[in-house]
């Protein structure tokens, strides 16, 4: 992937995805901790600056992530799974058996040891 100028940016997602984002993490700072500081809440505003510039500069380099709907419509028609089978048979056959493996039987060695 290169940096392509020609690639759309969704500005308006990646803001209402900060301000989403922003507003829970600040209602939650508001009343489980009771923070009245307002240098927490500048923080939670640069921090979406951030978020957004970052969003737009994975845009620029074609990333692009999928909408609910376009997961929802892929899920739809994705074959069912069937689920409890067991996979196919390999076609690859055993491997024959050597001294760390004794043979396959769980039995300790034949002579004890001095």
């Amino acid at each position: 992937m290169a940096w392509k100028s020609a690639n759309p940016v969704a500005w308006k997602r990646l803001c209402i995805e900060w301000a989403v984002i922003g507003t829970v993490v600040a209602v939650v700072s508001l009343v489980a901790t009771d923070n009245r500081n307002a240098g927490s809440y500048l923080t939670i505003l640069l921090g979406g600056f951030v978020y957004v510039a970052f969003g737009a500069v994975l845009a620029k380099f074609g990333y692009q992530r999928k909408t609910l709907k376009q997961i929802r419509a892929e899920a739809a028609a994705a074959p069912v799974r069937q689920v409890g089978r067991s996979a196919p048979p390999s076609s690859k056959p055993r491997p024959a058996p050597t001294s760390r493996t004794s043979g396959g039987s769980n039995k300790g060695p034949s002579r004890p040891k001095r």
